[in-house]
């Protein structure tokens, strides 16, 4: 019996993504819960598209009772019971001949904000405690999901250990004061004195969000060789383009013995095609291939093509390339300046046509842990830039000689007492090592082609803006 399969390896009911994805049908009762996403009815029989979140596809159950659909509405949460069929009709291989209904709770469907139409992005993030609702919020959230398992089955595969690293704070890891500072409020709430909240040193230093796991990382790195983790970060950048958030999530990974850039970005490289064979084998990006130009999601293959490496191309090459392009950029491209986004989208887009690594960049323009080349110009640290989203990752050697790591904190005007602990890193058993960080929305919208990262993440937040 279906359920009694289910029941002997779980403690919960099957989900409908269970139940579609089971190859026998139930002869006996089962029991599925969800939310009507439409009802049509005839007069001898009614059917109803349930879901419960954990598939793209709906399961239709069919009253051939039709008192049992009569309080049935759009977005209503039902509990049916029934037997789990062989479907005679076109699409769909299975359906719940339905035997009992219950309404667990109602939803008035004149009312009801998610409605049948189309609906703008604007208008979900108005209704952002609700959008999940809607098919491709609900596809891009299980693609989080499926994205999230194939990087921890990679890193475990590879040797790496998960590790949580903090949320506060005492240093801003990329130096570019763009930091939240964190402070307790009085213990009488500003709103009932009327007076502006005092604030005090909680923590008796300065303490703020963190806008990366780094430096944590390489603490951890120093004693676990390869440690990795998936944890928000925050920046107060008040940038509002369709690629930053306040608040995002980071993959960030460090280990120690590592001798190259190459070798980091092989680790990258592998990391983002499992990533890209786990999304391409999802029913999920059903729900955004649909729309795709065709050469789009060939892309997509070709860059999860495990035989084929990804380029690689030095800062300086990638300069000359788009100087001598012909393109009239908005910014012409200059050595010793960044890459504005569209340098990077070129190179990806054009020049490449899929993901590419650009290297040692002019130390000048990187923070002050990467590890200086030979040439004393430029640092030994890459990005990685994809079609259609820019960069996705950066990464570099770290900096473990610890004379030269003095002199580039000195430069950037870093207090050496804030950092000595990330000193003393370097003197007791210093050892080779580099890492990266990825950015996990941009991650879902290079693969998904949500064109914002505003709809890649649940709860969005950018400046002038939080929701919920």
């Amino acid at each position: 019996m279906l359920f009694r399969r289910f029941a002997s390896t779980s403690c919960l009911p099957p989900t409908i993504h269970q139940l579609l994805r089971s190859e026998t049908t139930s002869p006996s009762s089962i029991q599925v819960n969800g939310w009507v996403r439409s009802v049509r009815r005839q007069k001898k029989v009614a059917f109803a598209a349930v879901t419960d979140g954990s598939s793209s596809h709906d399961l239709q159950a069919v009253f051939l009772n039709t008192d049992l659909a009569k309080r049935l509405t759009n977005g209503c949460s039902v509990r049916l019971t029934g037997k789990l069929c062989t479907s005679p009709g076109a699409g769909q291989a299975k359906e719940l001949q339905v035997e009992e209904a219950e309404v667990v709770g109602e939803c008035d469907p004149e009312l009801y904000p998610i409605q049948k139409q189309t609906l703008s992005v604007e208008y979900l993030r108005d209704n952002c405690h609700l959008r999940a609702r809607t098919s491709p919020v609900a596809a891009m959230l299980r693609l989080r999901d499926t994205f999230k398992t194939a990087i921890h089955e990679f890193f475990k595969r590879e040797g790496f250990h998960s590790v949580h690293t903090p949320i506060l704070t005492s240093n801003d890891c990329e130096g570019a004061g763009e930091a939240f500072r964190v402070a307790p409020l009085t213990s009488v709430h500003p709103a009932s004195s009327g007076l502006p909240p005092k604030t005090e040193e909680f923590f008796s230093n300065p303490s703020y969000l963190t806008v990366s796991s780094q430096l944590h990382l390489e603490a951890l790195a120093a004693a676990m060789s390869r440690v990795y983790t998936l944890s928000p970060c925050f920046r107060a950048e008040p940038s509002q383009t369709a690629r930053h958030l306040a608040e995002f999530w980071m993959l960030e990974a460090e280990w120690a013995f590592t001798q190259s850039v190459d070798d980091v970005c092989r680790v990258v490289e592998a990391a983002t095609k499992e990533v890209l064979q786990a999304a391409l084998a999802s029913q999920d990006m059903e729900v955004f291939a649909k729309d795709f130009d065709p050469s789009r999601l060939e892309a997509l293959k070709s860059a999860a093509d495990a035989s084929r490496a990804w380029p690689r191309m030095s800062y300086t090459m990638a300069v000359e390339k788009l100087t001598k392009s012909g393109v009239a950029f908005q910014f012409a491209p200059e050595w010793g300046k960044p890459l504005q986004s569209e340098h990077e989208r070129w190179l990806a887009e054009i020049l490449i046509g899929g993901p590419v690594f650009v290297t040692d960049y002019p130390a000048s323009l990187k923070p002050f842990y990467m590890r200086a080349n030979p040439d004393g110009e430029t640092a030994a640290c890459f990005d990685l830039l994809v079609p259609h989203a820019g960069e996705l990752v950066g990464g570099s050697l770290r900096e473990e000689r610890l004379d030269l790591l003095e002199k580039a904190m000195e430069r950037h005007g870093l207090d050496a007492d804030t950092y000595r602990w990330y000193l003393d890193l370097r003197k007791w058993g210093g050892a080779p090592h580099g890492g990266f960080g990825m950015g996990f929305e941009r991650l879902v919208s290079w693969i998904s082609g949500i064109e914002n990262v505003r709809e890649c993440i649940p709860m969005p937040r950018w400046a002038g803006r939080m929701l919920l």
